[in-house]
């Protein structure tokens, strides 16, 4: 264990606040935020050392991750907990709008899929095109994605996505359902063999910093995209019908049998993705 993160978790302990669950999931997210600096290239790091350049690195990389609006608050909350706990209170604004961080999370009928899928081509590397593919056929987050180990995840049927490469430390379980989805993970297989999709000469921060660069070579802003272009082909594959925002029936015109089917299918969904909330496929498949 790294000193901030034991440090963290002491000050977690000699600090009980609110119920067992609020607790729990405080020190799963400080636990995370110091995994996160630690992957920035900060080092040597305890509790107290917190400042502003770990925020602006966390915040960085929290809204380069696509996080919903609830989430980014719920880690600000957090944050600033922290802060409190080490006399520095005054580091981080009370105001959420002062970060950029909306007051909710704007859902529409809009398609966001098709805004990088005809741009893959345009991507150099073979790592990061691998990546790409991958977020596109199974919904995977960027740090999933590069840090993919295909020997290990790929069961035959499905896909065992390891905590160590998701948010929050959570494993979960893909379905293999596509001859897309297989012969993008053939490619994989071929490429890495028992490695990952993170070149053995680097580190996990520099190829990140690869694949961001590709994206922008291409000329893509980010690539959440990715994840609704799976969320409404599943949704379509389960349901029979196109989301909402690819072009299908809203939710309030659906049949009551059809609207089971349709909440059925947003919580696989969601699970699938790594989210907690069905509400949250709102942002992928309108409603």
């Amino acid at each position: 264990m790294d000193n901030l993160t034991y440090t963290l978790r002491q000050l977690c302990d000699r600090n009980r606040d609110g119920s067992h669950a609020t607790q729990g999931d405080r020190e799963n997210s400080l636990k995370l935020m110091a995994r996160q600096l630690k992957e920035a290239g900060f080092r040597q790091l305890k509790a107290t050392s917190l400042n502003g350049k770990h925020v602006d690195a966390l915040l960085g990389r929290w809204r380069n991750d696509g996080l919903s609006a609830g989430t980014l608050k719920n880690r600000l909350a957090h944050l600033r907990w922290w802060a409190e706990k080490v006399g520095k209170e005054g580091l981080i604004s009370s105001s959420n709008d002062q970060l950029g961080i909306p007051k909710r999370v704007f859902v529409t009928n809009e398609n966001k899929a098709t805004e990088v899928q005809d741009k893959l081509d345009r991507i150099s590397d073979a790592h990061v095109r691998i990546s790409a593919e991958l977020q596109r056929d199974f919904g995977l987050r960027r740090e999933e994605a590069t840090k993919f180990q295909p020997r290990y995840a790929d069961r035959g049927d499905h896909l065992r996505i390891k905590g160590s490469w998701t948010k929050g430390g959570r494993e979960r379980v893909i379905p293999i359902t596509t001859p897309e989805q297989r012969a993008t993970l053939d490619k994989a297989h071929k490429l890495v063999g028992e490695g990952s999709l993170i070149p053995a000469e680097k580190t996990y921060i520099e190829q990140r910093h690869v694949y961001d660069r590709q994206c922008k070579m291409a000329g893509l802003k980010h690539m959440h995209g990715l994840r609704h272009a799976y969320a409404q082909a599943r949704y379509e594959a389960l349901t029979g019908w196109k989301a909402p925002a690819a072009g299908g029936p809203s939710t309030q015109s659906l049949t009551p049998s059809q609207r089971l089917a349709d909440f059925e299918a947003r919580q696989t969904i969601s699970r699938e993705l790594g989210h907690e909330r069905v509400e949250i496929t709102k942002v992928y498949l309108g409603r």
